[in-house]
């Protein structure tokens, strides 16, 4: 498995995966603004690949953009789906290339997520979870119910609170998480009752109400974009949900657990680094 780091890597990797691809691309796509990435599916177009992308039915703030993006698509030579409309929005972003190589992203493919915002994702080979991708996307294009059978892909509202809490109430000495509006109450409560069982729980972004036993801190300089819990230095998720309630329990969301080494290490050091420019310990000190 490899991290993808925003908006230190950007998305080089991804884009050079779509012009190998030889036989199909499926994603999905909630915003997207990057002209690189409509010219390589088009680009695999004309190469014969199959292209299939399922638009979010509607967004905040852009629902003409995507449906600009659904004819230019569609001109191309994409087959384009548009989601359902059951749930409050199909947040989730992912890209399957081949029926072999995932990515599951937390942030959108516009010009914003990757020059300003601190955002991840993964990308993996593994079968079960490529598979069940794919299983998902095709389920979801046609508006079909989906039964999920690989843990390790947190779909909301499927499983997806019951997999985070599982995460959550696993942990004994620490929890890292990147949230930018951890507002579940519910969430929010375990999270407290882990720092006061010792677990050092830290977070960067925005949180509701917690005690001062749960430490959250803002990231100068740089808007957080990023749904992420690392747990022991053990187990990571990354995904497209977070800790508010909408996310867990209305909206097609999707991410990831692994327990790649590599891939952990850097984020805890991604992680430091955002929590030392925050200078968090430093106002402790000067405190004492």
């Amino acid at each position: 498995m490899n991290l993808v780091v925003l908006p230190v890597d950007g998305l080089n990797r991804l884009v050079r995966a779509l012009r190998k691809a030889r036989e199909s691309v499926h994603l999905t796509i909630f915003r997207c603004d990057l002209p690189e990435i409509e010219k390589a599916l088009a680009d695999a177009v004309a190469r014969g690949v199959v292209v299939h992308a399922l638009i979010a039915h509607t967004n905040r703030t852009a629902e003409k953009q995507l449906r600009k993006l659904e004819l230019r698509l569609l001109e191309a030579g994409v087959t384009v789906s548009r989601t359902a409309d059951d749930l409050v929005r199909y947040h989730n972003k992912i890209v399957i290339i081949d029926s072999r190589l995932l990515f599951v992203f937390g942030f959108n493919f516009t010009q914003s997520d990757l020059s300003e915002r601190r955002s991840m994702g993964i990308v993996t080979r593994k079968r079960k979870l490529v598979t069940e991708a794919l299983n998902l996307f095709e389920a979801d294009a046609a508006r079909q119910a989906f039964t999920p059978s690989a843990t390790d892909l947190v779909i909301s509202p499927i499983n997806g609170r019951a997999r985070l809490e599982k995460l959550i109430r696993s942990a004994k000495r620490s929890l890292r998480i990147y949230d930018p509006q951890a507002i579940d109450r519910s969430m929010l409560r375990l999270l407290e009752k882990k720092a006061g069982d010792g677990v050092d729980v830290r977070l960067i972004g925005k949180t509701g109400r917690v005690s001062n036993s749960v430490r959250v801190e803002k990231l100068p300089g740089m808007e957080v974009h990023l749904r992420a819990i690392l747990r022991d230095d053990m187990e990571l998720f990354i995904g497209s949900q977070g800790l508010r309630t909408i996310e867990l329990d209305r909206r097609r969301e999707v991410g990831i657990v692994l327990r790649d080494r590599v891939a952990i290490k850097r984020f805890r050091d991604v992680f430091e680094e955002d929590w030392a420019a925050t200078n968090a310990d430093g106002d402790e000190r000067e405190a004492a």
